[in-house]
């Protein structure tokens, strides 16, 4: 290959999926391709659309792409027409490790996943999120990971890794050395880890270590300042993070990939490709501008800032892995059994966080009302009408307060650039208004679990970890108990 042909194979570009009818976009893609672009990370799109688009990619490169996507809630997560499954907390919550019934409904969970994954053409699926969320206030992580304790991050993400990688997948561990900690969104702006060295290494980076001996194929370095590994640089731009930690001292030989480009984070720096290539990264991600980041990789061949050879190791790892391409398999799609196994899931997710006696079950009368607070766009609030007569918004609840029962529904959202997981004070002073004055009260979290920790008062909480149709019905029926409570709540608070 030629340097330039070489700089493109390291970088995995975004596609829109949605934007793939339009023949300006259609083009940029196939001059990609036709250029020697290393894959393509997938963002939104139509399976009828997309499935014979990414065959027809795969069909015109030179080298076999990545095909790249954050499906930590399954394809339908990205892509209409796939199924989308709870994340990695409501799981952990759905799934005791010790009973093999539950094991067995977590493996045909993952084989469910992962053969959406295939086919749909996603051959890397970024998953698992390996990040302990030990911060309750971490706005980006929170519930996309599996919980606040290493032991079940390591179980869990193993299980992830063996599984994609018997389907010959490539796995991915994220966000390296740790994101759990944090208070800021890197989307944002540059989070500070301020653990020392030796807590980083028994605690964040041990699910990474495991995820090694688990067979992981690629690793993503998050971009994280940790003052007490590097103290000038990014993880994703540190040569101790990458090269000394996860190549020299956890003996990593797979793939190592950044975090997206794009974010924030990493705004003011110069040369991020570079840096991150001289660091011991292998794969760059989602620059903001492919062809101005493969102008800079070649200024800085030219100008000795980035040494030929250090292209040529990386790209050597990209080769050797995309070797594996032609092993991936699809195979028919059970879509019907799929929609159960998430359903079964997001059912068994649904935790009791407090019980008072006899509160439960609830039965509909004029002396109940409902209240949606948070994030009310969240709520399916005709589902809500249907099972109780009198549902109304947080903000008009002031002539409403001569009610015997209560129930809250707190709607709440994980999601890049947002800065949040949580809800805000004026929210939480008026549902405890609300809980002081009902005779009885039952709140309940959709979304983050730490939410439900401001309200202690209340005689019930539950907690729900998404905030699709699928668990606001199976909330509603375990209020109305049509079936029991089976989540075990992942995080302590």
């Amino acid at each position: 290959m030629n340097l330039q042909t070489k700089i493109y194979q390291l970088i995995i570009s975004r596609l829109d999926g949605g934007r793939i009818c339009d023949q300006t976009y259609l083009e940029s893609i196939f001059t990609l391709v036709r250029r020697g672009i290393g894959g393509f990370i997938i963002f939104g799109g139509k399976r009828e659309e997309l499935r014979p688009f990414i065959d027809n990619l795969q069909s015109i490169a030179e080298v076999p792409l990545f095909i790249a996507s954050d499906i930590e809630r399954g394809v339908g997560q990205q892509i209409a027409g796939y199924t989308q499954f709870p994340g990695q907390m409501a799981v952990r919550a759905a799934i005791n490790r010790d009973d093999p019934d539950d094991m067995a409904i977590l493996r045909d969970y993952l084989r469910a996943v992962s053969l959406e994954a295939i086919d749909a053409g996603i051959n890397m699926p970024l998953i698992p999120v390996l990040d302990i969320n030990n911060n309750p206030d971490n706005p980006i992580i929170c519930t996309r990971a599996f919980s606040d304790d290493p032991d079940d991050v390591t179980f869990f993400g193993c299980q992830y890794i063996s599984l994609l990688e018997g389907l010959n997948l490539f796995s991915c561990a994220k966000h390296f050395p740790g994101h759990g900690g944090t208070s800021t969104d890197s989307h944002i702006s540059l989070p500070l880890i301020s653990k020392s060295y030796d807590d980083l290494v028994n605690f964040d980076i041990r699910p990474f270590a495991e995820a090694i001996r688990c067979g992981v194929s690629s690793i993503m370095i998050g971009h994280l300042l940790i003052p007490s590994i590097d103290d000038a640089t990014p993880s994703s731009l540190s040569k101790r993070v990458i090269t000394g930690i996860l190549r020299k001292d956890l003996g990593f030989n797979g793939l190592i990939m950044t975090d997206a480009l794009n974010m924030s984070a990493l705004s003011g720096i110069d040369n991020i490709a570079a840096r991150c290539l001289n660091a011991g990264a292998d794969v760059i991600l989602h620059p903001t501008d492919d062809g101005l980041t493969v102008k800079d990789l070649e200024d800085a061949v030219s100008t000795r800032l980035l040494y030929e050879e250090t292209l040529d190791s990386a790209l050597e790892r990209i080769l050797k892995a995309k070797a594996r391409l032609s092993n991936i398999k699809r195979e028919k799609i059970d879509f019907r059994g799929h929609t159960h196994i998430s359903k079964l899931i997001t059912d068994m997710s649904v935790t009791l966080v407090k019980k008072i006696v006899g509160i439960l079950p609830v039965a509909d009368h004029e002396n109940i009302q409902v209240v949606i607070a948070g994030e009310e766009s969240l709520c399916e609030q005709p589902v809500w009408e249907t099972q109780f007569r009198n549902v109304c918004s947080l903000s008009k609840t002031n002539e409403m307060l001569a009610v015997h029962t209560v129930i809250i529904a707190i709607f709440s959202k994980v999601a890049a650039w947002r800065g949040s997981s949580g809800t805000d004070d004026l929210v939480i002073n008026q549902v405890n208004e609300l809980v002081g004055k009902a005779k009885t009260s039952i709140v309940i979290s959709f979304g983050s679990p730490y939410i439900l920790s401001y309200f202690s008062n209340a005689d019930v909480l539950l907690a729900a970890y998404e905030a699709n149709v699928r668990i606001q019905e199976a909330v509603i029926k375990r209020l109305k108990s049509e079936s029991g409570f089976k989540g075990m709540l992942p995080v302590r608070f």
